[in-house]
């Protein structure tokens, strides 16, 4: 009785050890597919950057476009260089939200950084001229549909307060400050928290 005991605790040992194998070797095909599908997403960025340094941009537009809608967490560089595109290609607004994504991002300490606040001044500066000539501008593609990925830190200085967690606010008798509602204590939001700030589902702190 005890040796049929015994059989059948390794016949289901058994089988557990096949499922789990079977388990780990789908996990670890789903994880290849996945980082053969980032590999070629990134080459179709490569490509974007090329043609956008070529003076292609509606090429550049089309490869970024195509990586934006195809990849799980936008790259910090590709919302630079989108945001430098869209300018060349006259859509200013959508040209500062991205330009704007990358200084938050990487702060002044960016590969782009000091190019992505060139572009940005220069973006908000047609935007204003292109809002007074032609008030009817459509078809810009904005950052509060994707999510960002905010990089091996995953932490992000929040853009409510600029990372200081304080607000102030110029009131009729000087400025009130107020601890911001949003970030911890050093003025930090987690990724998933700056991309809910982006879609305005970021509730605050109570």
């Amino acid at each position: 009785m005890h040796r049929l005991y015994f059989i059948l605790f390794l016949a289901i040992a058994t089988i557990q050890v096949s499922h789990a194998q079977e388990g780990a070797k789908v996990n670890e095909y789903i994880l290849q597919q996945e980082q053969l599908k980032k590999t070629m997403l990134l080459r179709q960025l490569d490509s974007g950057v090329y043609y956008m340094d070529n003076g292609n941009y509606i090429t550049a537009d089309a490869k970024f476009q195509y990586v934006l809608d195809n990849i799980k967490s936008v790259p910090s560089d590709l919302t630079f260089y989108f945001g430098k595109n869209s300018f060349y290609m006259g859509k200013y607004k959508q040209s500062i939200d991205w330009l704007n994504k990358y200084i938050q991002l990487k702060g002044t300490n960016g590969q782009y950084s000091q190019d992505a606040a060139q572009w940005l001044k220069r973006a908000e500066a047609e935007y204003i001229t292109q809002r007074t000539q032609d008030p009817k501008v459509v078809g810009q593609i904005l950052s509060t549909n994707y999510d960002i990925d905010c990089g091996p830190s995953g932490k992000v200085t929040c853009p409510v307060c600029k990372g200081e967690h304080v607000v102030v606010k110029r009131a009729a008798f000087g400025n009130e400050y107020k601890t911001c509602g949003y970030c911890n204590e050093h003025g930090l939001l987690t990724c998933a928290e700056y991309n809910q700030l982006l879609r305005g589902q970021l509730k605050p702190r109570e």
